[in-house]
């Protein structure tokens, strides 16, 4: 329709523009003046019929969305009756099986109902009720397990916190009988500590109390036969009792079993009444 208006204006623009570039003769000019006269009547008639043409296409667009309203609104009543429908005959159709259901299970009343109903309830109840108390008495156990575990830990906590520090005293302490005083200690926390052992029994050496050192040091190897310091620690005591054979048999176990003692042979203070042994010299090479 707007393409139609813009045509006509386009027209008219033209015949103007084309009337005034011309320049006629005088006679020329009297015909395109009377020719120019009768073209108004025509182009109106010409406006007025596109303008009824546009009028008529409009009033045609109308009717049709009118008619589209019209058909869309008739079809969702149509669906809101059919849902109305089908909704109403599938609520008669469960009471209808559920009446059916309650005949042939047995049950002519709503008592019936209600008191199966009561029974179904009360039995579900009760499963649910002891298989929660099941799980409360599992997760009471697990808590309890978890907090003998906690206590322990901070009891091992502390217990090695304590066992530290003694052992940290008995590295800056100088004097003998105290640092046995400080390996009893760890002795009485753990009594299976073959480090307190034999450490002990190395300051009953140092003290020249060479018996009590070797039967420290055999309380440690009876408690690990694989330890080669304790093997040592009795080697030394054997060296200073006089018992050399002894001393280079637990020499070449200690040896055996840890090797890096080997470098501390010539070095040990204890073996001197060795150094002239052949034995001792093979030790050594």
């Amino acid at each position: 329709m707007f393409s139609r208006i813009i045509a006509i204006l386009l027209l008219v623009i033209s015949t103007n523009v084309i009337a005034a570039d011309q320049q006629p003769e005088k006679e020329q000019v009297v015909k395109t003046n009377a020719t120019s006269a009768q073209y108004p009547p025509l182009i109106e008639r010409y406006i007025l019929d596109e303008l009824k043409s546009i009028r008529q296409d409009q009033q045609a667009f109308r009717a049709e969305v009118e008619n589209k309203v019209a058909n869309a609104r008739l079809d969702v009543s149509d669906r809101a009756i059919r849902y109305t429908t089908d909704t109403l005959n599938n609520v008669f159709i469960i009471i209808t099986t559920a009446a059916s259901l309650l005949v042939l299970m047995g049950w002519r009343s709503l008592r019936d109902v209600r008191s199966k109903l009561n029974e179904v309830v009360e039995i579900k109840i009760t499963e649910l009720t002891s298989k929660y108390e099941e799980r409360l008495k599992d997760l009471e156990d697990k808590l309890k397990r978890r907090s003998q575990e906690i206590i322990e830990a901070q009891e091992d906590i502390s217990k090695a916190n304590e066992i530290h520090s003694i052992w940290m005293r008995a590295g800056l302490e100088t004097n003998m009988h105290q640092k046995i005083k400080l390996y009893d200690e760890l002795l009485a926390i753990n009594p299976t500590d073959i480090e307190a052992l034999i450490y002990k029994a190395d300051a009953a050496f140092e003290l020249g109390e060479y018996e009590w050192a070797f039967s420290l040091a055999n309380r440690a190897i009876d408690q690990d036969e694989d330890h080669g310091l304790a093997y040592w620690q009795r080697a030394c005591a054997n060296a200073a009792n006089g018992a050399v054979q002894d001393a280079i048999s637990d020499i070449k176990i200690a040896v055996d079993k840890a090797p890096k003692l080997a470098e501390e042979i010539e070095r040990e203070p204890a073996f001197e009444p060795l150094h002239e042994l052949e034995e001792f010299k093979e030790l050594l090479a």
